[in-house]
């Protein structure tokens, strides 16, 4: 069966996150979306794990469901931030653990108990290496699935030019060997990954980091296997084309921290206009924080465009209300953007919609322009300002001639 999954969203229990990401919040809106399976985040904290353990009935093996939302599956996993200093330098890395049962995940809790504090953050921090949480994790089952987190910002990454590594090795030491996958993260994409030859062995997994419901599939997994944990996490340590079909990117552009720059002075640089400026802000002259691609520039041994033998394809879309929005040249949270978005969910789920309905069939279902977007990001036909240092990128599909007539304010970008 064909799995959309997203492994990888927080809980209201989580620092900046809605009131509104419960269980059944979650469920009912992964359903509208289109996604299968999704983690359910924070299984760490000690009021989630409850919520968890009272809210969802087992499913298949490894998988949960609620009993009135039973179209959509949740996987236990949570993530984890370390801070700490290791060879002189200070490092910040954010993991995903995928936990096989809820016998595991409450032990791996117990044992953070002891560690930190779980109960301040549903993304709960500690001071002790990642490589020390892999060890943790897989003594209690060797069927944890630990992750590096958005591998590439600046800030909370393991290739992070703030507070990462250059490889996992220097990271994970002897237990490198124990990742199989890593997070790209909204700024990066598989193709810009593929320049790392290092990485030909483990998966790149994208998933939404969503802290809101509407956030939820901003990027995803797309698997074709049976519907358990065994096999969906065989399907990502195996790399199988067969049944990782592929993923759902964000146009790394869009994402925050995708180029260089200094957000208070407005700055923006490419990689190159960054080294000829010598890694400072020419208005301020302070050092710029430098983005993803630039990092990736830097650790990369293949040109760009290089596909490696067996990669897993990905596929590029913007999110279904950010497309409504620009169509109509109305705000992502009005009230026409929402029932617009409403009406047409109501139909077919967002996935489908985006990805699977013919010409004919968006006609049917959409405003004209809001389906001639949809075409539009189907073949790439986008402008893209790229996101730096905290602020996403810009995008638009129209320029104002090609607009409908409409009334109220114009709304050119879709952040």
């Amino acid at each position: 069966m064909r799995i959309i999954a997203d492994l990888h969203i927080h809980s209201r229990y989580s620092r900046a996150t809605s009131k509104e990401m419960t269980l059944p919040t979650i469920a009912r809106w992964a359903r509208r979306k289109g996604i299968n399976l999704v983690g359910t985040g924070d299984f760490t904290h000690p009021q989630y794990l409850k919520s968890i353990e009272e809210g969802l009935v087992p499913a298949e093996d490894g998988l949960f469901m609620l009993e009135d939302e039973p179209t959509v599956r949740f996987m236990l996993t949570v993530e984890v931030s370390n801070i700490y200093s290791q060879a002189g330098s200070l490092r910040k890395i954010h993991t995903l653990l995928f936990a096989p049962s809820l016998k595991a995940a409450k032990e791996l809790t117990e044992r953070l108990k002891a560690m930190g504090n779980v109960y301040a953050d549903g993304r709960p921090v500690f001071g002790f290496p990642a490589v020390e949480l892999l060890k943790m994790a897989l003594d209690i089952s060797e069927d944890f699935l630990v992750v590096p987190a958005h591998a590439w910002t600046p800030w909370f990454s393991i290739f992070g030019s703030k507070s990462g590594f250059d490889s996992i090795e220097e990271c994970f030491g002897d237990y490198s060997k124990y990742i199989y996958a890593i997070e790209t993260g909204l700024s990066s994409n598989p193709e810009m990954n593929w320049r790392l030859s290092a990485l030909d062995g483990v998966a790149l997994l994208s998933n939404s980091d969503a802290h809101s419901p509407a956030k939820l599939g901003r990027e995803a997994n797309v698997f074709e296997c049976e519907s358990s944990y065994p096999a969906i996490m065989d399907t990502i340590k195996s790399k199988d084309p067969e049944r990782f079909l592929f993923t759902i990117e964000f146009f790394p552009e869009e994402g925050k921290y995708h180029y260089d720059g200094h957000r208070e002075c407005g700055v923006v640089l490419s990689p190159e206009e960054t080294r000829k400026a010598r890694g400072l802000c020419p208005v301020c002259g302070r050092e710029v924080t430098v983005g993803v691609m630039n990092r990736v520039e830097e650790l990369a041994d293949r040109p760009p465009g290089f596909v490696p033998e067996g990669a897993i394809p990905q596929r590029s879309l913007i999110p279904l209300e950010e497309i409504v929005a620009e169509a109509l040249a109305r705000g992502v949270n009005t009230a026409a953007v929402k029932k617009e978005y409403r009406r047409m969910t109501d139909a077919y789920d967002e996935f489908t919609i985006l990805m699977d309905l013919t010409e004919e069939e968006l006609q049917k279902i959409a405003h004209p322009m809001v389906a001639e977007g949809i075409g539009r990001v189907r073949r790439a036909q986008v402008h893209i300002s790229p996101g730096f240092d905290g602020e996403f990128g810009k995008i638009k599909l129209f320029e104002e001639p090609q607009r409908p007539e409409t009334k109220g304010p114009t709304q050119m970008g879709l952040f």
